[in-house]
């Protein structure tokens, strides 16, 4: 109604007027009828002798009684004339949907990120703008299109500026289905099913897969889920009867541009489309609802405008702060500074690092800036959250000052939850971020380079190249993120200061000795400068190779000497500064994984990693959306609720199996017991919160925060954040469960019997470092060699895991099944490395055998140390590290590949 009363009062201002002007008219008419009898109560309550002597009583009954006639008739016209005055303002009730809908984007957006706030008041300032500047028309309804188009770009180009680049896709494809959604033509079981996939959690009257070979586990769930939705009954059989087409569909790079099998292409609308990418190739999902953003909205909701911090100066006042949320390794100041030059401020710019004992002379500075109409810049304000509070007073108090017209309040600060939103609210937010792409990044860093430096190097051509190389460097380090755990086990803010420290260095080194010392170059350059930011003992060994690969002899020798194994990236002949940048000119728009020294596969695991991660935050976003049309969320949850309860094995009987073993226990019957207790806990857990979740739908419990969560985390199909402190998982809930009872299995038999498996799961033990240390135990005990003497031996089986188990243990040690290689394919046949097929993203790996040793037997020539970690995501699940054969490479082949053993994966 506000925002209603506000196109209203804009396009027709004499019917918005009559409004008010009723609106009043009716109030007053209504207070002169209860004043009215008011006056009469008082009247008989004063009368001291009888009613009808009373005069006074009289004449004020009569005049009420006449008052009360002309008032009721007027009150009855004017809420006839209201009425009619209400039909014609809905004529502008589209327009003033559109508007809300778009408010409630905006304000979806604060779940995903502290800063993403908006107040109402900005918003409506936007809004009114917006009528103001759309075109105008006669027509009512072109009218109303054209504010609707005006101002729905408007508010996606002023939010744009503000947010992260990972959350602009993001956001134009929630304010899309948003806008279809409330006219009627998105179908939401479809767009929940794209967000969420199949959820399947019994799996006894699941169709079988007719081509494990190609179609996993997960992709199959979304298969046979999908069949159950309306208009995609019999895509079971389609797969079934022409298994080869669909496989030739799916190993095409861009299977959304080519058509569906058979009578699907036509039978599907271009949405359901996305449906069916989405159950086989999720790294091509992002591409398909971008195009079905254009067909939606049109192609600029999916072109971000750049940042032009000009014309976000110039749309400033002095009351509104200016906020750089900052990304890591980029600093504004430059930027701002450049600014300031432009527009003739550069001599009246102060800024400040904000930290301990700086708040007096911020203070200082800001008044000094509202007398004078200087620029103040305060910097890093997330390192002064204790200040936050007395700023949030100084703007607030500033709304209502008399300011200097050219004073501005510039403030930077990483993304933090206790940033004040008021703040956040009044201010214009704008987020920095690094350019993308090796060219971007070279050619950012050479218009940085200082010329004066080819001058003061004693020798010219060696510092060039050495440069060059450094520079590559840089960019490869910052740019190999994208390819997530492939890339970087931890993420790094690596920044511009580690490259021009670096820089230093290079020059004074290479001035100071004859010869090129390598040694002291890699150490300080990769092992201090950039060997500071990295914490997780593998990305240095990944430094290590990348330094080792670009500071060597062959750098200066070879000429034109190759960055990568890609001919694009080469060191050029010696030149000025200008002909550096014309060779950076000459690289490739976008990067191809090679140049990393990673395999294609790389980016369609990121993209596939990507996409989850823009699926999960659109679901966090949808708290409270309501389930699909054919079910309500309340009984979606309670039939999920019931089937994981059904299918939760029972516990494990810990006593009975602690007193089949007795007190003088191996090293492995406690760890059996370990997990067996850590199991137990956990199926009580479940089962309680299960069982406590289906009488909180039900109304027989109060529902707890906990419970909610729990409520909201099945309907999303994920685990919920209570269950996963037994163990770490990315597996969505369905493949989770169906994993739990497989890890009950796997402990139960040992537990009855005391016979420990003749192949081990490893992935099954919620601490496997304790179980690979009591086998070290036990082969210590056994040898009487001391443990710490002991390391291990790697035999990868050139069987199926079935003959493997069948074969006679020899040597102690324990047999591994269900590994699985990421980065890398397998050589069964020659038991080494290789590179994988395409579409090959993970390779189960055979039965290995881990065998203690003594540590100066081990093997070391040809072999490829590689990590073992708990489950994809690397950063603190670490396991061991296993010798592999690596092939026909090298080891540092496969360590820029990012190979590595995983016990579990995410499907």
């Amino acid at each position: 109604a506000q925002i209603l009363g506000i196109i209203v009062r804009k396009e027709k201002p004499a019917l918005e007027e009559q409004k008010d002007d009723l609106v009043l008219t009716i109030a007053r008419n209504k207070r002169t009828l209860i004043d009215l009898d008011n006056e009469i109560l008082r009247l008989l309550n004063e009368s001291r002798g009888s009613l009808l002597e009373d005069d006074e009583l009289f004449a004020t009954l009569q005049k009420s009684r006449q008052t009360s006639t002309l008032v009721k008739e007027s009150l009855s016209n004017a809420e006839v004339t209201e009425i009619e005055i209400d039909m014609a303002r809905q004529e502008y009730q589209p327009a003033a949907e559109r508007a809300s809908i778009l408010f409630f984007v905006l304000m979806d957006m604060s779940k995903i990120d502290p800063m993403y706030v908006f107040s109402l008041a900005a918003y409506i300032l936007l809004f009114t703008q917006s009528i103001e500047r759309s075109p105008k028309h006669q027509i009512v309804a072109e009218r109303i299109r054209n504010i609707n188009d005006y101002h729905t770009y408007a508010m996606y180009k002023n939010t744009c500026r503000g947010l992260f680049e990972k959350h602009k896709l993001l956001f134009s494809i929630h304010m899309t289905a948003q806008i279809l959604s409330n006219a009627g033509r998105l179908v939401e079981e479809e767009y929940n099913f794209i967000l969420k996939g199949g959820i399947v959690v019994d799996k006894q009257g699941q169709a079988p897969n007719p081509s494990p070979g190609w179609i996993n586990e997960q992709s199959w769930d979304n298969i046979t889920e999908l069949d159950k939705v309306p208009g995609f009954h019999g895509i079971i059989d389609s797969f079934e009867s022409s298994t080869k087409s669909w496989h030739v569909w799916y190993a095409t790079t861009t299977p959304e541009t080519e058509d569906l099998v058979g009578e699907w292409n036509d039978k599907l609308t271009d949405f359901q489309k996305i449906c069916v990418v989405r159950c086989l190739r999720a790294d091509r999902v992002s591409f398909c609802l971008t195009q079905f953003i254009i067909n939606a909205l049109g192609p600029r909701y999916v072109e971000p405008p750049v940042l032009d911090l000009k014309v976000t100066f110039e749309e400033s006042i002095a009351q509104t702060p200016l906020i750089f949320v900052l990304s890591p390794g980029v600093d504004p100041t430059q930027s701002l500074l450049s600014l300031a030059e432009q527009v003739k401020m550069a001599s009246r710019m102060f800024s400040l690092s904000l930290g301990q004992g700086q708040a007096p002379v911020a203070t200082k500075m800001i008044m000094d800036g509202i007398r004078d109409g200087n620029w103040v810049f305060l910097a890093n304000c997330h390192l002064s959250l204790s200040w936050m509070p007395t700023l949030d007073k100084i703007i607030a108090t500033m709304q209502t000052m008399k300011l200097h017209k050219r004073f501005r309040l510039w403030l930077s600060s990483s993304p933090h939850p206790d940033f004040p939103i008021s703040i956040l609210q009044t201010g214009i937010k704008m987020t920095t971020e690094p350019p993308r792409g090796i060219k971007a990044n070279m050619k950012r860093l050479y218009n940085n380079v200082n010329a004066a430096n080819f001058d003061l190097a004693v020798n010219t051509s060696k510092y060039k190249k050495l440069l060059f190389a450094l520079c590559f460097f840089h960019t490869i380090l910052l740019e190999r993120k994208k390819f997530l755990q492939l890339g970087w086990n931890v993420v790094y803010s690596f920044n511009d200061s580690d490259f021009e420290v670096s820089e230093s260095l290079l020059l004074l080194y290479l001035n100071e000795y004859e010869e090129t010392p390598w040694g002291a170059l890699k150490y300080l350059i990769a092992g201090v400068n950039y060997g500071g930011h990295v914490t997780d003992d593998w990305d240095r060994r990944l430094l290590t190779t990348y330094i080792n690969q670009f500071y060597c002899d062959e750098t200066l020798k070879t000429p034109k000497h190759r960055l990568s194994s890609l001919p694009n990236y080469f060191i050029p002949h010696d030149g000025d500064l200008q002909s550096y940048l014309d060779q950076i000119q000459q690289f490739p728009n976008f990067d191809k994984p090679e140049a990393f020294g990673q395999h294609p596969n790389a980016d369609i695991a990121s993209l596939i990693g990507e996409t989850r991660l823009l699926f999960e935050t659109l679901v966090s976003m949808q708290v409270q959306a309501a389930a699909s049309a054919g079910e309500s969320k309340e009984t979606k949850v309670l039939k999920l609720a019931n089937d994981i309860y059904l299918s939760t094995p029972d516990e494990l009987n810990y006593e009975q199996t602690a007193k089949l073993i007795g007190l003088n226990r191996m090293p492995l019957e406690v760890v059996l017991l370990q997990e067996i207790e850590r199991y137990n806990a956990l199926l009580r857990r479940m089962k309680r919160h299960l069982l406590d979740v289906q009488k909180g739908i039900k109304g027989l419990v109060v529902m707890s925060t906990e419970l909610e969560d729990i409520y909201q985390s099945i309907f999303d199909g994920r685990v919920p954040l209570v269950w996963l402190k037994a163990y770490a998982s990315e597996k969505p809930l369905a493949a989770w469960s169906r994993d739990l009872v497989f890890r009950i299995e796997h402990f139960g038999q040992w537990a009855r019997t005391l016979r420990p498996p003749t192949l081990f799961w490893l992935a099954a033990y919620t601490f496997p470092t304790g179980f690979i240390t009591a086998v070290l135990q036990t082969s210590a005990r056994a040898t009487r060699t001391p443990i710490d003497e002991l390391g291990w031996d790697f035999y990868v089986f050139v069987e199926e895991d079935a003959a493997a188990a069948r074969i006679v243990r020899e040597g102690g040690g324990v047999y591994v099944r269900n590994l699985y290689l990421e980065g890398g394919g397998w050589i069964r046949k020659s038991q080494c490395l290789c590179d994988p097929s395409p579409m090959e993203l993970v390779t189960p790996m055979p039965v290995i055998h881990f065998k203690p040793v003594e540590q100066m037997k081990k093997r070391t020539r040809g072999v490829y140390a590689c990590p073992s970690y708990y489950y994809p995501q690397r950063a603190g699940s670490y396991i061991i590290a296993v010798d592999l054969k690596a092939g026909s490479e090298k080891a540092d082949y496969w360590i820029k590949r990012g190979t590595a053993l995983l016990l579990s994966l995410s499907l």
